[in-house]
């Protein structure tokens, strides 16, 4: 069981930066799957990067959308899981989910992942 709770969310203007961490309660974090998705107003939730757990490596999948833009990290020994964002656009507006899966694997579907944070809003004005 992994409680998550994400942080660093905010307001930054177009092409800045913003800096999200998610902190993770429980045991064997470096073993799980870490992800982040996003959800804008009127739209599915998105994923947009995995880093799989430390048994398979800690191998990292992007979305399209953010590759080039977008930096996950972990640091397993505090249960951390960062997110790191740059050249922001409005389109980036939404609100920013941590999740784990049980797997270790950086699975890119939302049900693949068990465990979720409740989200930490990103504005970005034009």
């Amino acid at each position: 069981q992994l409680q998550l709770v994400e942080s660093g969310g905010g307001l930054v203007q177009t092409g800045g930066s913003l800096r999200l961490s998610c902190a993770a309660s429980g045991r064997s974090f470096s073993a799980h799957g870490m992800a982040w998705f996003r959800q804008a107003p009127g739209k599915e939730r998105e994923f947009l990067v995995a880093i799989a757990g430390r048994w398979i490596g800690g191998s990292t999948n992007y979305a399209d959308s953010v590759k080039g833009r977008f930096t996950i990290s972990r640091d397993n020994a505090k249960s951390t899981v960062d997110l790191q964002m740059s050249s922001l656009k409005p389109e980036d507006t939404a609100v920013y989910y941590c999740a784990a899966t049980t797997s270790g694997i950086a699975e890119t579907t939302q049900r693949s992942y068990t465990f979720w944070g409740q989200g930490t809003q990103v504005t970005v004005s034009s």
